[in-house]
């Protein structure tokens, strides 16, 4: 079974039974024993021993990512009873007047926040839903606007875990690489600018339009859908003299550490030996962003945060040291629903393959790619958007998915070039995309743990805004890669051009729509 499309199986399972049944647990649970199944040849009891050691395999791999998310988990917490949050939410509501201020907010936070998506999803939610919720906006806009401006903003940051994550995978110099593809990342541009643009006007369609209805309406932030399970705890006492600061100074603080956290990983972390040492990798501190491990960085990075956040918040008296410790246990179970999808989504992109092992899908990707004809290289970018959009959705990791393949597309194409570049660049975005419609994403079960979301609702009210600028995307890199023989700015610009007519002209449409209902 391994290396052929049997290793997509598993994530067909998944998904299929997480739409219907919208129990994603048991969903994912049983995606990954038909994975085991299918590796063992049918034998139930070794294949639920597999199902256990692809899941120690893949939590012993992700062990900083999980430190990372209690950790954010203690902030959140900590940073309630502080008073901080209410504080915030107060000021908030004072100087936010509006519902589109409100939903401008939320997305500048979002790109403001660009170090990590993980860090993204959990920190803007968190902050921003008592700002959104007292304008009624619905839970489900929210995780979407979380969800746009986590992983679009992360791949078009040079100083992220994603283009850290992505330099090691090009040839040469990786970030310079990296950075030259930003220009053409049409699906991640154009999904901010969407944010913006729909949250200007107050423009919605499709399930969010009704969620945005039922919540102005009635109330109800989520449409009637089941809550996921809150990192709001009733028990949390706010500190009322907490100030506006307590909020700000410790994500400051986190954000800076993070980056720190990334600079010293970068410097020490031997990936030859796979663990830190005492000689320098990296002779800069562009080089040590590019050397970087992102999930020991951010776990390093946020464990210090916490330490010097619990010290502020002591000596400012708003936390006590037994509030603090108190904090863990409380900000480890706010957490707890996201680590255990996280542990499932992990395993079934594991027990696939998309990394190489067990049904060894990325075997299967990287066979049938060597047979795509050379005529055709001028569609490349649109293939490739496809392709990794596809492989993203049915994996749920964008990571996973342009680790197989932008290695195939430096080989069919070289290392330079605008081909390259916009084949690349298409690659990273079209794993955003299907990161984003996945309901196995690990950043798509964040924004909705932060937007407190029903997951499959954010899902579902998703998919018509990604699905629209995936749809604008794949015809631009037609045009880009028709032209790109006359050179790199004529395929550029004709390929922008393109991809903001049809947005304006999509615009346009929705919210004359919008006019005649109203």
């Amino acid at each position: 079974m391994e290396g052929t499309f049997a290793a997509f199986v598993p994530a067909i399972v998944a998904i299929v039974l997480a739409l219907i049944t919208k129990q994603v647990y048991v969903s994912l649970f049983l995606g990954i024993f038909t994975g085991a199944m299918l590796f063992v040849g049918g034998d139930i009891l070794r294949a639920l021993g597999t199902v256990y050691t692809v899941m120690s395999e893949t939590v012993g791999g992700n062990v900083p990512i999980i430190v990372f998310l209690v950790v954010l988990g203690i902030f959140v917490v900590l940073m309630q009873k502080s008073g901080g949050s209410k504080a915030y939410g107060n000021w908030a509501e004072k100087k936010i007047k509006s519902k589109s201020g409100a939903l401008a907010a939320t997305a500048g936070l979002g790109c403001l926040i660009f170090v990590d998506d993980y860090f993204n999803c959990l920190t803007v939610g968190s902050v921003m839903r008592p700002v959104t919720d007292k304008f009624k906006v619905s839970h489900a806009k929210l995780a979407w606007i979380i969800d746009s401006t986590a992983a679009p903003i992360c791949i078009i940051a040079p100083i992220s875990s994603w283009a850290a994550a992505v330099s090691g995978q090009l040839e040469g110099d990786g970030l310079v690489v990296f950075m030259q593809t930003i220009p053409f990342n049409i699906y991640a541009i154009l999904t901010i600018i969407m944010v913006f643009v729909f949250c200007g006007i107050n423009l919605d369609f499709g399930k969010m339009r009704k969620n945005e209805v039922i919540a102005q309406t009635t109330g109800d932030l989520n449409a009637g859908e089941t809550d996921l399970a809150s990192d709001d705890d009733d028990s949390i006492v706010a500190n009322p003299n907490g100030k506006v600061r307590h909020l700000v100074i410790p994500v400051l603080i986190l954000i800076a550490c993070c980056i720190g956290g990334m600079i010293y990983s970068g410097f020490y972390y031997d990936w030859d030996a796979g663990a830190y040492g005492t000689a320098l990798q990296s002779s800069n501190v562009i080089e040590a962003f590019s050397n970087c491990d992102a999930g020991s960085s951010l776990a390093i990075g946020s464990t210090v945060a916490l330490v010097i956040v619990a010290v502020y918040y002591a000596v400012s008296k708003v936390v006590s040291f037994k509030e603090v410790t108190n904090s863990f246990t409380q900000g480890f179970k706010a957490m707890v629903p996201a680590i255990l999808i996280l542990t499932f989504a992990w395993s079934i992109s594991a027990v696939m393959g998309a990394k190489g092992g067990y049904l060894d899908a990325k075997a299967f990707v990287e066979t049938y790619m060597a047979y795509v004809p050379e005529t055709v290289q001028a569609f490349f970018p649109a293939i490739f958007f496809v392709l990794a959009g596809g492989i993203a959705f049915a994996t749920g990791t964008s990571w996973g998915t342009f680790g197989v393949l932008v290695p195939v597309a430096v080989t069919l194409l070289g290392s330079s070039g605008t081909e390259v570049l916009l084949t690349v660049a298409a690659t990273l975005g079209g794993a955003v995309f299907g990161d984003h419609v996945s309901p196995i994403s690990d950043t798509t079960i964040l924004s909705s743990t932060g937007g407190n979301c029903n997951h499959l609702d954010h899902v579902r009210t998703q998919l018509p805004y990604a699905g629209t600028i995936a749809g604008i995307t794949v015809i631009s890199y037609i045009v880009a890669g028709l032209l790109v023989k006359f050179g790199g700015l004529i395929a550029g610009a004709a390929m922008w051009a393109t991809a903001l007519v049809i947005f304006a002209v999509f615009t346009l449409i929705i919210k004359k729509a919008k006019n005649k209902v109203a």
